[in-house]
């Protein structure tokens, strides 16, 4: 039997997007998701638990990214949690974890700075999809550090 590597996020971007072309022209978008869960503690006091998840796209959809994504605004997002490894400059290596988004949802209206609106004129969710991901042999190449 196959296995499933499907991740679902709705969150706040904690920085705005970093977007940058790779040696081959493609683009690549990185930035901070966070989500926060609200739960009550055994005093029954209220508490928000935030959790920060390193987010990665590829290709067309960068784009989208570095027009209209900003530091707080809202998305939804479908991927898959990837875990890789890298040397820095000391030679130590690290290792890190992060979404490679697939889809990615504007949530709550038009996204600011736009000038553009939807086809139908309403203010609600831009649903856009990214290229396919890249493979594991892609991932070995990529010395980025975060």
């Amino acid at each position: 039997m196959a296995g499933v590597n499907k991740v679902i996020l709705l969150g706040n971007l904690g920085k705005d997007p970093e977007v940058r072309a790779i040696d081959n022209g493609r683009k690549v978008a990185r930035f901070t998701l966070a989500t926060t869960e609200s739960y009550r503690n055994q005093q029954g006091e209220r508490v928000d638990q935030t959790e920060w998840h390193n987010v990665v796209f590829w290709g067309p959809v960068t784009d989208v990214i570095e027009k209209y994504l900003k530091k707080g605004n809202q998305v939804y997002i479908e991927g898959k949690i990837s875990n890789r490894s890298y040397d820095d400059k000391d030679g130590v290596k690290k290792y890190i974890t992060e979404i490679v988004g697939q889809n990615l949802t504007l949530v709550g209206g038009k996204p600011s700075g736009s000038g553009e609106s939807g086809s139908n004129g309403s203010s609600g969710s831009n649903s856009y999809a990214s290229a396919p991901t890249m493979s594991s042999a892609e991932d070995a190449s990529d010395d980025l550090p975060f």
